[in-house]
């Protein structure tokens, strides 16, 4: 399939999946503003997080922020991607992603080891590590309050890493516990992520199709109707536009119209009207 997209339309990667390079990756104002605000969250620790219903752009935002700070000087990146292990596994990944050999059944010895790491870093550099967390709705209670411990030094007025918790409202939602309010109340950098209008996902569909290499795969009539009919969210923005694709790839189309989108996605007896 990728092959025939690439001599069908001279596309540089299927523009609705969600590997696209980061640096093509459409970016919303608030995430720019984010970014920003991370800049100086990196210099003196503490929780930030992002927030936002399945399908309006977290991971995307992840990874434009990851790729933002890793080419920060100085500044260590790692992101978890197991948030749902228990401590010892938690421990595990934390080594492996800071260079840190840890005996897992040891926790005092990999706690301060980690700690010692990253205040060396701190002194070093005067930045603070980065640890990202995807889907840390999925995290437990222990893990997290683990995390909030490992942070910070000196009586807690010191912050030694930088931690970005990023999750759907059942993140929100768990913060509102009281095992988890020492968490919540040391966010001091919050994105939330709403569903985006019409015309802002007509201006994502503009975006990579551009960054793609072929503006004029969609007629502009289609592009205004999936815009129009992806209730707000990206994810359902995407599925809809690869369909569209595969089906225009299967025919050999030149282009994506409206008439393809009616045999699609229209319920039959309509589509046969409308293209009459």
């Amino acid at each position: 399939m990728n092959h025939k997209l690439l001599a069908l339309y001279g596309l540089k990667w299927n523009p609705f999946l969600p590997d696209m390079p980061v640096e093509t990756l459409w970016r919303a104002d608030k995430t720019d503003h984010f970014c920003w605000r991370m800049e100086s969250l990196v210099r003196d620790g503490g929780f930030a997080l992002v927030t936002g219903d399945p399908g309006t752009g977290k991971s995307a935002s992840l990874r434009i922020l990851a790729d933002h700070l890793a080419n920060q000087p100085d500044v260590s990146v790692g992101v978890l991607t197991r948030p749902q292990s228990n401590i010892p596994d938690f421990y595990r990944e934390l080594g492996d992603l800071f260079g840190v050999e840890l005996s897992p059944h040891n926790r005092w010895a990999g706690y301060k080891v980690l700690r010692q790491t990253w205040l060396t870093h701190v002194e070093s550099t005067r930045f603070r590590p980065a640890l990202i967390v995807d889907e840390a709705q999925e995290m437990p209670t222990k893990v997290l309050s683990e995390l909030r411990l490992l942070a910070s030094s000196e009586v807690d007025s010191r912050s030694i890493l930088t931690v970005v918790l990023a999750g759907d409202s059942r993140l929100t939602h768990r913060f509102r516990a009281d095992d988890l309010l020492p968490v919540a109340s040391r966010i001091r950098v919050r994105l939330n992520l709403d569903y985006l209008s019409p015309s802002e996902l007509l201006d994502w569909l503009h975006h990579v199709l551009e960054q793609a290499g072929q503006p004029n795969l969609m007629a502009a009539d289609v592009m205004s109707t999936l815009s129009q009919h992806a209730a707000g969210n990206l994810r359902v923005l995407a599925t809809m536009a690869n369909d569209l694709l595969v089906e225009a790839a299967r025919r050999e189309l030149p282009q994506i119209d409206q008439k393809l989108y009616l045999e699609v996605f229209a319920p039959p007896g309509r589509a046969s009207r409308e293209s009459s």
